[in-house]
Order: structure tokens, then sequence, then C-alpha cells
């Protein structure tokens, strides 16, 4: 039985009564000199974002969609020996060699040889294009092509720049903050090639999900102009978390090569202390005067790059409704909107017995205000009443939980 590793990226894992324990993120192999590598077992990640070893022993059958298992895993944190290989990491977008021709590596193959071992065997390989004859300088496409493992050489070598295009196709359908943990499982010339060949849009979600050092990383291998760009397509608040990490001297170049309209609220949330209610708010919440239906608000919510927190409920203030909005009126929550007709005004289902908090607000009285009403967002109000931005639970849990909760790691797997 033939398997290409990149496929299995994402398929789902079950035990053996049936129940899903997780999905497959990447295949651990170790690299031999003279043979082909042996494949020591799985990295499964399951909930709550937690990588765990899963040796190929133990894998009792691989079918599209499904790895099933026998036995019980070990729960403890995956982490990659020095001897160790991670497939779809660190070999998928190698340049390496077969007969003299320079190839990039697309995918590799591994097959049951006896028992439960299992082997690298296959690797399959794109050729460079050819200039077409008569000096046209026209070029045909690459050609594929899947050869043994012994044809190829150059698995070894530390290359200074290996591409990404194939693990970033694998990890295709991954949500931004398990794309974030799979980065922090490579090493860190393999991370900041994976992240740097991302799109700006897509970078921008993954930073958001990144410690602060590692977002500083990865920032700092950008040419200032697409940093610039990348802190455009990240949430205002997000933004100035990051450029809070910089020296001032960095952050104000980067603030100067963005857009005058998207460094304007970032600039602003700058001012605020980062423990504080104007620290964490976002300054683009949704928006809208008291003429606005609820029809509008609805469609308004339905957008698929607003976070569940900020789409959970529509603030309603007098124009202009851009923070700082005008005089701030109340919150139209959307449980309330599905229950009255689309043509209804928001006008008449505000929700105004809530108090705004205060921009000064300490993120545990923030916590506590949220608790306190069952909230997920909370609006923030000026001195002059306007509403300046919304603090959402998610902001307010990532201040709360300690500094390295994305990083915290375990003891090495076990075989």
């Amino acid at each position: 039985m033939r398997v290409f590793i990149a496929k299995l990226a994402g398929t789902p894992v079950f035990d053996p009564a049936g129940d899903q324990i997780g999905r497959v993120r990447d295949v651990v192999a170790g690299l031999r000199a003279a043979a082909p590598p042996r494949v020591h077992g799985m990295v499964i990640e399951v909930q709550p974002r937690r990588r765990v070893f899963l040796p190929i022993t133990r894998v009792r059958s691989i079918e599209p969609g499904s790895v099933i298992f026998s036995g019980r895993i070990n729960m403890r944190r995956f982490a990659k020996r020095s001897a160790e290989t991670l497939v779809i990491g660190e070999l998928l977008d190698l340049a390496v060699t077969v007969k003299d021709e320079r190839v990039t590596v697309l995918d590799v193959a591994m097959e049951e040889t006896r028992g439960s071992e299992w082997m690298i065997t296959k690797v399959a390989v794109l050729t460079a294009g050819l200039r077409s004859a008569g000096g046209l300088g026209l070029r045909r496409r690459g050609v594929t092509s899947v050869v043994d493992w012994e044809e190829v050489q150059g698995f070894g070598v530390v290359q200074r720049d290996q591409g990404a295009a194939n693990m970033i196709a694998a990890f295709e359908s991954l949500r931004a903050a398990d794309l974030a943990h799979a980065l922090q499982e490579l090493p860190g010339k393999r991370r900041i090639e994976v992240a740097t060949a991302l799109d700006d849009d897509r970078l921008a979600d993954v930073l958001e999900e990144l410690p602060g050092p590692d977002q500083v990383g990865i920032l700092g291998r950008l040419d200032a102009e697409r940093a610039a760009d990348v802190l455009e397509a990240m949430n205002p608040d997000d933004a100035t978390d990051l450029l809070q990490d910089l020296p001032p001297e960095q952050a104000e170049v980067l603030l100067s090569m963005m857009e005058p309209g998207e460094a304007e609220p970032v600039r602003r949330l700058l001012t605020y202390a980062e423990d504080t209610a104007g620290g964490l708010m976002t300054s683009e919440p949704i928006v809208l005067p008291p003429t606005a239906t609820v029809a509008e608000a609805l469609a308004h919510i339905r957008q698929s790059d607003l976070s569940p927190a900020v789409a959970a409920q529509v603030f309603v203030t007098r124009p202009p409704t851009e923070t700082p909005t005008g005089r701030y009126l109340g919150v139209a929550h959307f449980q309330r909107m599905l229950r009255d007709p689309p043509g209804t005004l928001l006008g008449a289902v505000l929700d105004g017995s809530l108090d705004p908090i205060k921009p000064e607000l300490s993120v545990p009285e923030v916590a506590s205000y949220l608790a306190t009403y069952n909230l997920v967002a909370a609006p923030v109000m000026d001195e002059l009443g306007r509403l300046v931005g919304a603090v959402t639970v998610d902001d307010v849990l990532d201040h709360l939980l300690p500094e390295d909760w994305r990083e915290h790691q375990e003891p090495a797997h076990d075989d």
C-alpha cells in the first residue's frame, strides 16, 4: 500500500471505538545515509491544540478520509528529536537532484514493507521548465514524475532558500490559529520561509495568533513596504500590540508607510496603556445608526471575516458611525434581532440598560464586567459620549492567560 504523505494533512484520526480523537498534521521519519527513511509515526493534533505522537506501529488502517489506530496514545506534547524529520514541514519544496537534473519535491510516498514497518520509498518531483527550441525564449511547463527514493540526492543538505508552496497547499484548509501552531513546530529557518511565502491577508491572520517574539521575528524578515502592507491587513488592535513590541523608531517608520486611513486607528490605540480597556479594544466593531433596519444589521454580522465575538452584536450611535462615532445610544444583540421583523429599526431593539465602559478600565475590571452581564463584547465610550471601540472576550483572555500559553511545551514523545 502506497500513501502520499501531503494528502494525509488534516485527515481525521479515529480510535478503535470509532471516536475521532484528532487530525494528522505531519509524519515523522528518520533520514538514513544509504537506505530509504523509516517512518516513525504521525503527529496528531488533539484538542485543545495539542500535538502528540502516534507511533506508526499502532496505525491499523489508512484510508481516504480516515486513519484508524489501536491501543492508546501518549498525550504528552510532541517534540521532534534531532535525528527526526517532519516530512510535510521540512521535505516538501526542497530542491533536490535526480539524474543530474534539479527538481522540486512535491510530495513523498510511504509504503508498508513488512509487519507494521513503513518506509518512504517514492518521491513526486517537478522538473523546471525548459527553453523551447528555436531560441524564441519560450518555456514549457515543468513535468511531474514519481521516482524511487534512491534516485534522489540532496535531502540531507541544508538549503538557504527552500520554497514553501507545497507545504502551504497541504495546510490550506487550516484555520489561522492552527497554521500558526504548525509554524511554531517548525525549525526557525523553515518557519520564516513558510510564513513569508503566505499572501499578506493570510500572513496577517497567522501573525495575530502567534506570540509576540515570533511576530517580531517574522515581521523583521520582511522588507519595510511589505511589513506595512501586512500590518494594514491585521486588525488594528493586533497591529497595535505588534508595534508595541518593536523599537519605537521602527514602529514609527512602519506607521508612516501605512495608508493614512489604516494607520490612524492604530495611532489612536497606541495612546492607551496596554493593560486597559483602551489598549485591548478593537476600533472596528459593527456600528450602525438607529435608522438602520434589523435586516441591514443581520447582513453586516453575516460577514465571514468577522470573529464570533465581534459579530454577536451591533452598536448603535448617531452619525458618524466610524470610531470615534457620534453619541453612543446602545447595543442590539443578534438574538434579539432574530426575534424581530426584518424591517424593524435598530432604534426600537436597543438594549440601553448596560452602561459602556471607559477606556481606562483595567483588564480585571473588564473581565468582571463581561462575566457579570454574560457578554462577549463591551462598548468603550470616551468622555464625550462617543463610541471609540469594543473589548471582546477573546482579547481579554489573551491578556489574562500566561504570556507563554501558546508556547507551553512538555516532555518529548515515546515510541
